[in-house]
């Protein structure tokens, strides 16, 4: 099945530092717009109380900015 989430994806933890929105929650590392095959498994990351956290994988940091 192909979304548009996932039609074309990008490249895995390519970034070390993403800015997300509201609209991105709940955040999983990688992002649900990054192919899986290359990266590490999905996990969630609770982002709202602190609003930055670090992915316990590959260390990417998320900020969660109000847009």
């Amino acid at each position: 099945m192909t979304t548009a989430a996932n039609a074309h994806p990008t490249q895995a933890n390519a970034d070390q530092r993403y800015t997300v929105t509201l609209a991105d929650l709940p955040l999983s590392c990688p992002l649900p717009s990054m192919a899986l095959w290359n990266s590490h498994p999905r996990v969630y990351l609770p982002i709202e109380a602190e609003r930055e956290c670090l992915c316990p994988y590959c260390g990417a940091h998320f900020t969660l900015i109000d847009a």
